[in-house]
């Protein structure tokens, strides 16, 4: 017999959710039989498996040892050394989640198996820190709830708990959360606009295109920006998007002929050789640079509202500083 005791990281799944992780090579059919005969009991009673946990809950497991573990394959944690790679820049911790300033050149999750992403070091973390134990990431998993391009640096929330990763997740789907931007981009700009068009992706290549007017397979998009301070050259601008799309803010920006300085995939080739020349940047300037609360349920009403700021990678000083920019 194994017992299971809920924490708050596995709180809010159902009980079915959980045993299918936990036993996750036994047939759905085997887990709902063990629940009827009850030799899976919730809290000493019989269940059913669309029960939804709570902290505290005891699951018990009336089954052999080695049937347990014939049903179960315990995967790779994504817990490992931290030694020699990044630490984690965090903005904000609490029970629910955490919110850290992703630098440049780091996947938001993995792209193929070999990869270490920002998920693997916000595990790492927790795990190092005994937020959360390794045996606990076989029915629960921290996951970021937001990504960012490799080359984009910035916010990015993650869920430590269930509730946390759910509630967060949806206000991101939602667009309920307000997102800020900041970028440098090429050319002078000194009013304030929202530009429009339509985008449509390619899959295949990943890189999107805009036009003036609705395309088949294209959907409408908006875009906001702001600008700061600047020259006759290059622009530091924030931006709000109003839509939310795959490579929103780079595309949109080149279609109008104001490319992200360091934009190997939208800018232009000559900026990029310039500021790389000058600056050693070798990738796009643009930073998630602050994130507005919307209004939050429970646990994570505290959160409603809160405002919370990254601040700009040096390579933007670096920039602002060389070019002599001017506040507008």
């Amino acid at each position: 017999m194994q017992a299971l005791k809920i924490n708050e990281y596995e709180a809010g799944q159902r009980l079915d959710k959980l045993l299918a992780k936990y036993l996750n090579l036994a047939p759905k059919s085997f887990l709902y039989k063990m629940m009827r005969k009850k030799n899976i009991t919730l809290n000493g009673k019989k269940c059913d498996g669309s029960e939804k946990l709570a902290v505290g809950d005891e699951i018990k497991l009336f089954l052999a040892e080695e049937t347990i573990g014939k049903f179960s394959q315990v995967k790779e944690s994504g817990a490992e050394s931290t030694a020699g790679k990044r630490r984690l820049d965090i903005i904000f911790e609490d029970s629910n989640i955490l919110i850290v300033n992703k630098p440049s050149g780091v996947l938001s999750q993995k792209a193929k198996e070999s990869d270490y992403s920002l998920v693997e070091e916000i595990i790492n973390y927790l795990v190092e820190s005994n937020h959360i134990r390794v045996e606990q990431l076989r029915t629960f998993r921290p996951s970021v709830c937001n990504r960012l391009d490799r080359n984009t640096s910035g916010l990015v929330v993650a869920g430590k708990s269930l509730a946390g990763l759910q509630i967060m997740s949806e206000v991101f789907k939602d667009r309920s959360i307000h997102k800020y931007y900041q970028c440098i981009v090429s050319g002078k700009i000194r009013e304030k606009q929202v530009i429009a068009g339509f985008l449509k992706k390619d899959e295949a290549a990943n890189q999107v295109s805009i036009y003036p007017v609705e395309t088949e397979g294209s959907v409408p998009i908006m875009t906001e920006y702001v600008p700061l301070a600047g020259n006759d050259s290059y622009t530091l601008l924030a931006v709000t998007l109003i839509t939310g799309r795959t490579h929103q803010i780079r595309a949109h920006l080149a279609s109008i002929g104001h490319p992200i300085a360091g934009d190997y995939k939208y800018g232009k080739p000559s900026v990029n050789e310039a500021v790389k020349k000058k600056y050693h940047i070798r990738s796009q300037m643009l930073h998630s640079w602050k994130l507005v609360m919307p209004g939050l349920p429970a646990p994570m009403e505290a959160l409603s509202g809160r405002t919370f700021e990254a601040p700009l990678p040096d390579a933007f000083q670096r920039m602002r500083e060389g070019e002599g920019f001017q506040d507008l």
